[in-house]
């Protein structure tokens, strides 16, 4: 099994501009119609996970730590990286969180119409085997 059987190719395209204030209004967006279908924590559905919740919240708490242009750099991924999460059944490299034993992280490989490669991180709680998607970033090579 070659590496390429680990990599979901998405259908969509990274967003468009080249600063944190042209992607996130896009990214945002996109995150508001999610939310305003439930009342509660703005989720998505993932095929992997048996169609269970990856809850989206965390994402952005993550996201703010970040500085602006590393920021919109992992920002241009979110369209896609929601749709590997709702869309990809491609095992994905699990492993328990080394600072944290009551978790246990995910990371799925995925690469856009133009062929550039990334990476999203899920982590799990081991108790509540909740899901939260952490972090999307571009990546060289797995």
């Amino acid at each position: 099994m070659g590496m390429d059987s680990k990599i979901y190719n998405t259908k969509i395209k990274k967003l468009s501009g080249t600063s944190y204030n042209e992607v996130y209004p896009q990214a945002i967006s996109i995150y508001k119609q999610i939310a305003s279908k439930t009342r509660r924590r703005p989720y998505v559905r993932s095929r992997h996970f048996n169609n269970e919740k990856v809850f989206l919240d965390y994402f952005w708490d993550h996201i703010r730590q970040k500085n602006p242009k590393d920021r919109a750099r992992r920002l241009k991924y979110y369209t896609c990286g929601l749709d590997l999460i709702k869309n990809s059944n491609i095992r994905q490299d699990s492993k328990n969180n080394p600072n944290k034993s009551s978790e246990i992280l995910h990371r799925f490989y995925g690469r856009t119409l133009d062929k550039s490669l990334f990476c999203v991180q899920i982590k799990e709680s081991v108790k509540r085997r909740e899901k939260s998607l952490i972090s999307i970033f571009p990546i060289k090579s797995i």
